[in-house]
């Protein structure tokens, strides 16, 4: 069984936000369930409305992830909860929010299956 730490599962997020900077929707797409669900400030989002918002090309121009915690919900499934600092294209203002995501091993593979992003209540720095 490969290490389940968390470092193992901020690499496996890294790449969901990697695909966020670099606009790539299939990786994007490779790295989340076909029953994903996002809970956002906006609503409820499937797999193909977090994938769509990449048509137009990145959606993030860079990242940091810190505090990462991991609770390990089963054998085959983790939540991976962390503060990400993150900064839009043609923005200069960092924001920052708090977010869950639960990563599921399903046949020998790990999906993200849930993500819920809360905004931080502090301006950012």
């Amino acid at each position: 069984m490969q290490d389940r730490g968390t470092k193992f599962f901020v690499d496996l997020e890294s790449g969901v936000w990697d695909a966020l900077v670099t606009g790539d929707a299939d990786a994007d797409r490779e790295l989340l369930s076909d029953d994903f669900v996002g809970v956002y400030p906006s609503g409820f989002a499937n797999r193909a409305d977090h994938t769509d918002e990449l048509a137009d090309g990145p959606s993030v121009a860079s990242y940091v992830i810190t505090d990462a915690r991991l609770i390990d919900v089963s054998a085959d499934a983790a939540l991976l909860c962390y503060r990400a600092d993150y900064r839009r294209p043609s923005h200069s203002t960092v924001e920052v929010m708090f977010i869950s995501s639960l990563w599921v091993q399903r046949e020998g593979r790990w999906w993200n299956t849930f993500s819920q992003d809360t905004p931080a209540a502090f301006p950012s720095a």
